[in-house]
């Protein structure tokens, strides 16, 4: 992605939400709803951002959240338009890096065992598969379990 074409990472507001809810609606069968976004805001312990592109358009988002020293991302997407375009990884690697900072040990997160490029990325990221629930998704799939964890001087990813 070239430089001037890179997304802004900035804090999640209420503001956002019509975008984050299209988005969010456009990605996954059961989507979020408002007020799942409206919880995250307030928790004094999550810390959910937006990707806005140059022309002021939210193009991704992620909701990370942090409990003691284990972080999870609970929730990310980025515009169908923009999908490829390396917005996924760059939200990524913001929450990992902001979860590190806050004390984070581990990260974690599910994804669809279906979802190959999700899990491709999130390898290549260097999370390393750790688990499944089985039938986690309401159509029956399983959900592959993710973890991740960080150098404790650097607060740099290594696979688990």
């Amino acid at each position: 992605m070239n430089t001037a074409d890179c997304p802004t990472i900035m804090p999640m507001t209420e503001g956002d939400l019509d975008e984050v809810l299209q988005i969010e609606s456009d990605s996954f069968p059961r989507p979020w709803t408002r007020d799942h976004f409206v919880a995250e805001l307030a928790s004094p312990r999550s810390f959910p951002v937006v990707a806005r592109s140059p022309g002021g358009l939210i193009v991704g988002y992620i909701c990370p959240t942090l409990l003691f020293d284990e972080g999870e991302i609970l929730d990310v997407a980025v515009r169908r338009d923009f999908r490829g375009q390396g917005i996924g990884a760059l939200l990524v690697t913001h929450a990992v890096a902001e979860l590190a900072g806050r004390g984070a040990r581990t990260v974690h997160l599910e994804v669809r065992v279906s979802n190959t490029s999700a899990r491709t990325l999130y390898r290549r990221l260097g999370f390393a598969e750790t688990g499944r629930r089985p039938r986690y998704y309401e159509n029956g799939e399983d959900a592959v379990l993710m973890t991740y964890s960080t150098d404790e001087g650097e607060g740099s990813p290594h696979a688990v």
